[in-house]
């Protein structure tokens, strides 16, 4: 016989994204199943992400949305909702959120007076540091103007500067320590609020018929459900594609192999009581962060002279790090940081980016009635996750409950931390693609 699971809403994927939809969902009063194909929360694209908490995009709607986020990750308990409930068996270990702060450091593609504007408008702290003034700040990074980007393996790279950098400085900007950690916390909390999980549930068909989405598991359950919504990171665009979603979408997304690095932090660069800020450096095509027991968190910021490694098939991607791309990357936070030691070995975690065309993810209902998305999120969305359940929640309860059409009467969100206005038209899969966009990690 076969079993049938039913809910007021499916979520499928159980990365950070999909966990904080389904913790709203559930906190709104939604019978909440989740569906994932791996083992537990978070062991997706979420367990290779950097967890960097920063604030500059490309759009005020998008860094209102990082701001907001930023006390839900510094009161992360309270976010989840554990304080004032009775004493648990079990209590979870939660993640945690370190203040580091963030440099961003000028490049033409991204002009710091509207960085500025853009951050101010939001309210959060920031302060514009000249060449001179970084250098007696941060005496341990070297303020010379590179760009364009180039190829590490180019003598041209190792040129001397003809310019110094400024930098935008974001003080309440850092990191969370465990990114696999916080998607469990939120699963819990989900759990805590009703919510079902169903792990190693993966999805093989899907397809609506009359007031109900039909999915098929591949061990032969069905699941039944007015509303899905697919938060399945990379296998996202797959998944709309088996729905017989997606049409109308003027946004594409598809999937983009990453690694990021890990080495020592450099001598001097901070210490364990008190870690050296992150540093955005698209003039040389790299990030880095600090990390617990003063480790150096390295990524890529896509330098266009550097191959992208787009892929079909998320299930087949390489998830060993390779050399030829640690030595890129690292070389580069080493022309910055030149006290940073390039070990022989490389030591990191591959994840897999799923990228929307401008780098701006897409949380929106689609044209096929029930099925909602939360794709798009191109590697830097995992400081948001916490908005976007709120979002999706928002966005649903407007659409399902209210009869609005949110396509031409967008849902705008009110922070509760921040009173901020967020447009969510700014994420629309009809909207024009965001000229304004890096095309880069940074949004």
């Amino acid at each position: 016989m076969t079993t049938t699971l039913t809910a007021d809403a499916v979520v499928v994927g159980s990365g950070v994204i999909g966990s904080a939809v389904a913790l709203e969902l559930a906190r709104a009063g939604r019978g909440v199943l989740v569906l994932d194909k791996a083992g537990g929360p978070g062991h997706g694209s979420t367990c290779a992400s950097s967890a960097v908490i920063r604030f500059l995009y490309s759009t005020y709607d998008t860094v209102a949305t990082s701001w907001e986020a930023k006390f839900m990750w510094e009161q992360w308990a309270e976010h989840l909702g554990l304080p004032g409930r009775a004493p648990l068996a079990d209590p979870p270990v939660l993640s945690r959120f370190h203040r580091t702060g963030m440099l961003h450091l000028d490049v033409p593609a991204v002009p710091w007076a509207e960085g500025m504007r853009l951050l101010e408008s939001a309210g959060v702290p920031c302060e514009h540091l000249g060449p001179d003034e970084l250098a007696a700040r941060f005496p341990h990074l070297d303020t010379g103007a590179y760009w364009p980007n180039k190829p590490v393996a180019d003598d041209a790279f190792w040129d001397d500067a003809e310019a110094r950098l400024g930098a935008i400085h974001t003080p309440d900007a850092g990191y969370m320590d465990d990114p696999r950690l916080a998607a469990d916390n939120l699963a819990y909390a989900a759990r805590l609020h009703g919510a079902r999980t169903t792990y190693r549930a993966q999805v093989v068909a899907a397809e609506r018929r009359g007031s109900l989405w039909h999915l098929a598991l591949a061990d032969g359950r069905r699941v039944e459900a007015p509303v899905v919504v697919n938060a399945a990171g990379p296998w996202s665009g797959a998944f709309n594609r088996m729905a017989g979603v997606g049409a109308e979408f003027t946004v594409g997304v598809r999937p983009l192999r990453q690694e990021v690095h890990q080495v020592a932090q450099p001598v001097g660069y901070g210490t364990e009581e008190a870690p050296g800020p992150g540093v955005f450096d698209i003039d040389l095509g790299t990030y880095m962060r600090p990390g617990p027991q003063q480790a150096w968190v390295i990524g890529g910021t896509e330098p266009e002279c550097d191959p992208f490694d787009w892929i079909e098939d998320p299930d087949a991607v390489d998830d060993h790090v390779s050399l030829a791309r640690y030595e890129s990357q690292v070389t580069r936070a080493a022309r910055r940081l030149p006290e940073l030691r390039v070990p022989n070995r490389p030591s990191g975690v591959v994840g897999v980016y799923d990228v929307a065309d401008d780098w701006t993810p897409i949380y929106d209902r689609t044209d096929a009635d029930g099925f909602y998305v939360a794709m798009g999120t191109s590697g830097n969305q995992f400081k948001n996750a916490p908005v976007a359940g709120c979002f999706l929640a928002a966005i649903i309860a407007a659409v399902e409950d209210g009869g609005v059409d949110h396509d031409r009467d967008p849902v705008v969100h009110r922070g509760a931390h921040t009173g901020l206005d967020i447009d969510l038209a700014a994420f629309s899969r009809i909207r024009a693609v965001n000229a304004a966009s890096t095309r880069t990690v940074l949004g």
